[in-house]
């Protein structure tokens, strides 16, 4: 098996300040799933403040995917890191950072660092193609975070 590496990246907008996104962003639920358009079922282990380990069973292609996750917080720079530590793209890291915009805006910067398996050579080409496949698959995920996090937050 093969290993390589494809890297991406995008931003989204929110419509609320940075520290009011990013408690709601990493204030893991099990039905967090469904709000990305996933179907599945996630288990939260809160291991510290600044540690959580999901577990997560989702469906993907028809087929049910294990995916095991350590999250690390860094609450003063509003970020944080998914590592996968199991599941299809092990050892991948997604690394998440809120920055204001202005008062009542700020914006997520997400970058993929992802590792994809292969029993044989990937092209450039290919490789390419995943990336632009998972920045498209993750952003469409991302937009339907931040207008469950609007109508929430809203209510509020």
């Amino acid at each position: 098996m093969q290993v390589f590496s494809v890297s991406y990246k995008f931003n989204q907008q929110f419509s609320v300040p940075a520290h009011e996104a990013f408690d709601w962003c990493t204030d893991y639920q099990p039905s967090d799933l469904a709000l990305m358009g996933e179907e599945g079922n996630r288990r939260i282990n809160r291991v510290t403040d600044d540690t959580v380990i999901l577990e997560e069973r989702v469906v993907q292609n028809g087929k049910t995917v294990t995916k095991i996750k350590l999250i690390k917080l860094n609450r003063r720079t509003h970020s944080w890191h998914n590592i996968q530590l199991k599941g299809p793209n092990k050892h991948s890291e997604f690394i998440y950072e809120i920055v204001s915009e202005d008062p009542r805006r700020s914006r997520l910067t997400f970058t993929g660092l992802l590792l994809v398996y292969a029993p044989k050579r990937i092209s450039q080409q290919r490789l390419r193609q995943i990336a632009n496949r998972e920045r498209e698959y993750d952003s469409r995920a991302w937009k339907r975070l931040a207008n469950a996090m609007a109508e929430e937050l809203q209510k509020t």
